[in-house]
C-alpha cells in the first residue's frame, strides 16, 4: 500500500504522485513493485536490501540514488518476542522522496498525524529522514515505558510465586531490549553519516539535529537503566530460586538424617546375633523408644541450628 503525502503545515494525502512528494509505501505489493521500479526507475537493489529483516542502519548510493536504511520498533503480534525493530528505507533523488517498509507499523501513521496536528512543514529530504529518526526515538521511549510495565507486573507475580512463565516473559523482554539498543545506536551512527552527506547543502538544520542528538541519548539511556533493572531482576530472582532449592535440599536430607537412626537400629537389632536382650518382655517397646528419643533429639538438633 503506498501513499502520495505533499508537505504543506502538516503531511496532505494527495490522490497521485508528483515532483517533491513523499511515497511512502507500506507492506508492497507487486503492483507497488512496478510503480516504484518502472515509473520511478529506483534501483531493485534497494528493494532487496529493505527487504531482509536483519538489515542494520546504513547510507548507500547508486548513481544519484541516495538509500538511507534506518530501525524502527514495532509491537510483535508474535509471542516470542513482544517488541522488536525493523528496517525502513528512505529512497532520495532530486525531487524523489520514497520510504519503503515491508511491515506496518504505528509509527508511521502516527508520524503523519502528528506533523498534521503541529502544522509542520518538511523542508527537504534531510528534514525528513532527521524527523523519521526523531519520531523512532519517541516509539522507543512509548515501547519503553510499556516494557518497564510488564516487568513490574512480572515482579509483582513473582514475589507471589516463582513460575517459569514470568521468568520466560522477562528473558523475552531482555531480547527486545537487546534489540532495542543496537538499533538506537545504529540510528544515531546514521545522523552522523547523514551530516557528512550533506554537510555542503542548505538541507542541514543544526536546530533539528540536535533535538534529534537528545531524544536518541535519552531513548539509550532509558534502554540502558531497563536493561540494567532487568538484569538485576533476574539475576535476583535467580538466586532466590537456587536459595529455595538449597532449603528445600537441607531439610530433605536433615529428614533422611532424623529417618535413619530408627533405620540403623532396627538394622542392627535386625541381625541374627545375640543381641541380650531378647528374652525382656519389652524389649521391643524399649527399641522403639530409644530410637523415637534419638530422632527426637536429632530433629531438636537440626531445629536449633535452622536445618529445619
Amino acid at each position: 500500500m503506498r501513499k502520495y503525502l505533499f508537505s504543506e503545515n502538516g503531511f496532505v494525502e494527495r490522490p497521485e504522485w508528483a515532483p517533491n512528494c513523499w511515497v511512502n509505501v507500506e507492506c508492497p505489493d507487486n503492483n507497488d513493485f512496478d510503480f516504484l521500479t518502472q515509473q520511478l526507475r529506483v534501483p531493485e537493489a534497494f528493494l532487496t536490501d529493505i527487504a531482509d529483516v536483519d538489515e542494520r542502519p546504513r547510507t548507500d548510493t547508486e548513481g544519484n540514488w541516495l538509500l538511507t536504511i534506518l530501525r524502527i520498533p514495532m509491537q510483535n503480534d508474535k509471542p516470542d518476542i513482544p517488541f522488536v525493530t525493523v528496517p525502513i528505507g528512505i529512497i532520495t533523488n532530486d525531487d524523489v522522496i520514497i520510504s519503503v517498509c515491508y511491515h506496518r507499523t504505528e509509527m508511521m501513521s502516527d508520524f503523519v498525524a502528528h506533523t498534521q496536528r503541529k502544522g509542520i512543514a518538511v523542508n527537504n529530504k534531510l528534514d525528513l529522514i532527521l524527523r523519521i529518526i526523531y519520531s523512532s526515538a519517541v516509539w522507543f521511549l512509548k515501547y519503553l515505558k510499556q516494557i518497564n510495565n510488564v516487568v513490574t507486573e512480572a515482579e509483582k507475580e513473582l514475589e507471589r510465586s516463582i513460575r517459569n512463565e514470568d521468568l520466560l516473559r522477562l528473558m523475552k523482554l531482555q531480547k527486545s531490549l537487546v534489540y532495542f539498543d543496537t538499533s538506537i545506536r545504529g540510528n544515531e551512527v546514521m545522523i552522523g553519516r547523514l551530516k557528512n552527506i550533506f554537510q555542503d547543502t542548505d538541507y542541514l538544520d543544526m536546530g533539528l539535529l540536535d533535538d534529534v542528538l537528545i531524544e536518541l541519548k535519552q531513548a539509550v539511556n532509558t534502554v540502558n537503566i531497563y536493561s540494567d533493572i532487568l538484569t538485576g531482576t533476574m539475576d535476583a530472582f535467580a538466586s532466590i530460586i537456587s536459595n529455595n532449592v538449597n532449603a528445600i535440599m537441607k531439610r530433605m536430607t536433615s529428614l533422611s538424617i532424623t529417618l535413619m537412626i530408627p533405620t540403623l537400629i532396627a538394622s542392627f537389632y535386625g541381625m541374627n546375633v545375640d543381641v541380650h536382650i531378647e528374652h525382656m518382655p519389652y524389649a521391643f517397646a524399649l527399641i522403639v523408644v530409644v530410637s523415637v528419643l534419638l530422632s527426637a533429639g536429632t530433629f531438636v538438633l537440626f531445629r536449633k541450628i535452622k536445618w529445619f
